[in-house]
């Protein structure tokens, strides 16, 4: 700067050895330096001038950046607006305060861009905290008990994290966010309460159903257990679930129950069902021999006599499988059938014998009648629901031999 560089345009030394300043039209003293020249008293005073110029200068710099608010540059701008009024300093002073005013200028309109950057922000700031008390508020009203309340911590690090808008509205918006939280929170703990009374409502109806089970695992009245145990389950799936850890080793008392009981049916039913197997194999048999036994007889007495040793060895076999009876009745009933058609053609031949024959029939029909519908009670007496079904079949079809028979007998008695 030329004033810096040429000290003198703006100060003199005094013949007494006073350093003077000009400024405008008007001087006034500054100092003395003892014992020093004229050049090294200017000197001294220059560099007043010069630290004071870079303090003008840093500042304006500060307040071009918008480095520091209005308010803070204004004190600054009156603070060194006084300093260096009041200088003991060499230089161009003037031009100080005119660069000070100049900056003093600027202040307003930094001012309304400070307040239209705080009204913007505001308004930021505003709506972010809206849409975290809206969010908050959905999710004080949902069901969302793990991941909510990882959600209310995270927003609640965002809101501490933006900054305060005008009291009113932040102490509305932070009422209304706070509110929402203990909201959901004392939900939440209400549920987990209500949600651990219910695990122990069903650990107890899940122990009660366990020491139910119990006596019934070695049961072999197969029906009436199996029944039970369907019911049991029912019960444990109405229970509900109890505390996961407790809930997984309840299932596994229970399921060992189960387990014992319908393994052992299962043996058990394995075991008839060989002897089924075996029945049928031995009865297929007897139905092949008596078919080619019969095979182009006709002599009436010798069809009855291998018909009636047929079905009696036959009757002594005992049950085959369920999906086997149909065809092998039909087979018998075809047999059945063939030997009252001969008996019926020797009964119009009028054989003398062939009503003691027919009431035979007749009487072993019905014994072998008596005693199916024996058996048949005694499986229903046993809930044997298999054995009844079996019964029955074997049941039905000796009743329509028996109603052949009787119909062939009745043909005697007419």
């Amino acid at each position: 700067m030329s004033e810096i560089q040429a000290p003198r345009d703006f100060g003199r030394v005094g013949e007494d050895g006073t350093v003077y300043v000009k400024v405008g039209d008007t001087e006034r003293a500054v100092g003395q330096v003892p014992d020093a020249t004229e050049e090294e008293a200017l000197a001294f005073y220059t560099r007043r001038y010069e630290n004071l110029a870079a303090e003008v200068q840093l500042l304006g710099s500060r307040i071009e950046q918008r480095a520091m608010s209005p308010e803070d540059a204004r004190k600054s701008i009156d603070h060194l607006t006084t300093s260096v009024s009041e200088a003991n300093a060499v230089g161009d002073l003037q031009a100080l305060v005119t660069r000070l005013e100049a900056l003093e200028a600027q202040l307003p309109a930094q001012i309304e861009e400070r307040k239209q950057a705080r009204a913007e922000q505001n308004a930021q700031t505003i709506q972010a905290k809206e849409a975290m008390v809206e969010e908050a508020e959905a999710l004080a009203a949902g069901n969302d008990w793990r991941g909510g309340v990882d959600r209310f911590r995270e927003l609640l690090e965002q809101w501490k994290q933006l900054p305060r808008v005008d009291r009113a509205t932040d102490n509305e918006l932070w009422r209304r966010f706070s509110t929402a939280r203990t909201h959901y929170t004392r939900r939440r703990k209400a549920h987990f309460t209500e949600l651990n009374q219910t695990r122990d409502r069903a650990k107890q109806l899940k122990q009660e159903i366990i020491a139910e089970a119990e006596p019934l695992a070695d049961s072999t009245d197969w029906g009436p257990t199996s029944a039970a145990f369907r019911d049991l389950m029912n019960r444990w799936k109405a229970a509900g679930s109890a505390k996961r850890s407790e809930d997984d080793q309840l299932w596994a008392r229970f399921r060992g129950i189960q387990d014992r009981f319908f393994n052992a049916r299962t043996a058990a039913q394995n075991a008839v069902d060989g002897e089924q197997s075996e029945n049928l194999e031995k009865k297929t048999a007897l139905v092949d021999q008596v078919e080619r036994d019969l095979d182009g007889v006709t002599d009436v007495e010798r069809v009855k006599q291998v018909h009636r040793d047929f079905l009696a060895r036959f009757s002594e076999l005992g049950h085959v499988p369920r999906g086997a009876m149909r065809d092998l009745d039909a087979r018998v009933r075809t047999i059945s059938d063939k030997v009252a058609a001969m008996e019926a053609e020797e009964w119009r031949r009028t054989d003398p014998e062939a009503r003691k024959r027919a009431e035979d029939t007749v009487a072993l029909f019905e014994s072998q009648v008596a005693k199916l519908e024996r058996d048949l009670a005694e499986a229903q007496a046993n809930q044997d629901e298999r054995q009844v079904r079996d019964t029955s079949k074997s049941l039905e079809t000796y009743k329509s031999w028996l109603d052949q028979a009787r119909a062939t007998l009745d043909d005697f008695l007419r």
